[in-house]
């Protein structure tokens, strides 16, 4: 938690900033980014393959290894009501808050506490510093993929979020990050500057692989016609996805405006031309200014053309076999019918 974003998102080959995002996927092979709104120093999380366990890692054997974040804290959810009761403007003070939250935590350092302001000072008292502390979950886990990558849990804060896939090169992948991140703070500057506070949740980043059908050791297997993660035939050298999506409690003013303004800035950079960008089905898309999955040309032709470039099979071979297997519609709603014509 101590590696500054214009460092970790820094545009590629920037002097004298080592610690990019690239660098740690490059060392560490898994990355993860969690980027509370109005903070400057998001939480990297990194995963490694260590058969013995390394001096000072603390060995775990159940997932759900972050308690602070599983179970809200009482300073978080109070602030968090206030939020949703109309204190919107509280959105910097609950992105300080939260990531003061996981510092103390993960590194037991109180020091920016100490330095903090007087309200985050009043939210985070002797007592709840107390119970972190006493938590003594150290930032170094150590043990099977499962209790390492499972850690949201029914009790985590529950978000709305926007979601996508951005399909580029492994070497591309800084660029990728460096475009977003410069993107996303002009954006949320300029809301600010207007008085509005339209996210107050964090933003989340992963890198992954594309589907890779020889992985599953079937014979004849074949990437999922509908996955974000099918790779392009005609560009062979797109290995690597980059995910994005911005969290925000529901309901918040002016969100579908800002994810719109997001979104369309995504569609524009992640053109195709070196990078592509395909929607994540479980977030929110196809932004108008009032609402999610309603914008006429992403539903009708961003989405569909996502998953029909570079030819081979996709979208409309999909379309093909789910109206085999329901010729009636009878798993079908307005929605599905709607985006499914495209």
């Amino acid at each position: 938690m101590d590696v500054p974003a214009t460092e970790l998102f820094a545009r590629p080959g920037a002097a004298g900033r080592p610690r990019t995002l690239a660098g740690f996927v490059d060392r560490d092979g898994r990355a993860e980014v969690i980027w509370f709104a109005y903070t400057d120093r998001p939480w990297l999380k990194t995963w490694s393959i260590a058969p013995d366990r390394p001096f000072g890692s603390r060995a775990v054997d159940e997932p759900y290894n972050y308690p602070f974040s599983d179970s809200i804290p009482e300073p978080v959810a109070r602030l968090a009501g206030q939020l949703v009761a109309g204190a919107w403007a509280s959105a910097p003070l609950f992105g300080q808050l939260q990531y003061l939250i996981a510092k103390v935590a993960l590194t037991g350092d109180i020091t920016d506490v100490l330095l903090s302001g007087t309200l985050l000072r009043d939210l985070l008292t002797g007592d709840v510093l107390t119970h972190l502390l006493a938590g003594g979950l150290r930032s170094d886990l150590w043990g099977p993929s499962r209790t390492l990558l499972n850690y949201v849990r029914p009790t985590t804060l529950r978000v709305t979020a926007n979601g996508y896939a951005v399909l580029a090169r492994r070497a591309d992948l800084q660029w990728v990050v460096a475009e977003f991140a410069d993107h996303y703070r002009t954006l949320l500057a300029e809301y600010r500057a207007r008085g509005e506070f339209p996210v107050n949740g964090a933003v989340e980043i992963r890198v992954t692989g594309l589907d890779d059908p020889a992985a599953s050791g079937v014979p004849g297997a074949r990437p999922p016609l509908l996955s974000a993660l099918r790779p392009r035939p005609d560009r062979p050298e797109w290995d690597t996805a980059v995910w994005l999506d911005v969290l925000a409690l529901p309901g918040t003013p002016g969100l579908h405006r800002f994810a719109r303004d997001l979104e369309q800035f995504l569609l524009r950079t992640f053109d195709g031309t070196r990078a592509g960008l395909r929607v994540e089905w479980s977030k929110g898309w196809a932004y108008t200014e009032d609402a999610a999955w309603a914008d006429p040309d992403v539903l009708g032709r961003v989405v569909p053309a996502s998953h029909r470039e570079g030819g081979g099979p996709g979208w409309d071979e999909a379309i093909a076999v789910l109206e085999r297997h329901d010729p009636h519609r009878v798993f079908g709603n307005p929605f599905l019918d709607r985006l499914l014509a495209g």
